[in-house]
């Protein structure tokens, strides 16, 4: 049985962080796409690490849980200030 997860990427920009949230069931290829510029446009330029990973059995479940996680901007945010709060 394949796993799939969600994930939110973060990165700095001109002291901003930027977050990015997808779906994946291959998180170690997905997160080099994204820093090779091979990943989704808006990510391109940039390098990430991830700050969020939440595993699923089942594709349907991963891509409600990516639109839930998009939509939270609470919880988003959240996420990115307790990554970055050692800096």
């Amino acid at each position: 049985m394949s796993s799939y997860f969600v994930y939110l990427i973060v990165t700095k920009k001109n002291n901003k962080t930027i977050s990015y949230v997808g779906y994946t069931s291959n998180i170690i290829k997905r997160l080099i796409d994204h820093n090779s510029s091979k990943g989704a446009k808006a990510t391109r330029g940039k390098q990430w690490e991830y700050a969020y990973l939440k595993r699923y059995n089942f594709k349907s479940d991963a891509m409600k849980g990516e639109f839930k996680l998009k939509k939270n901007y609470n919880l988003r945010n959240k996420i990115k200030s307790n990554f970055f709060k050692d800096e």
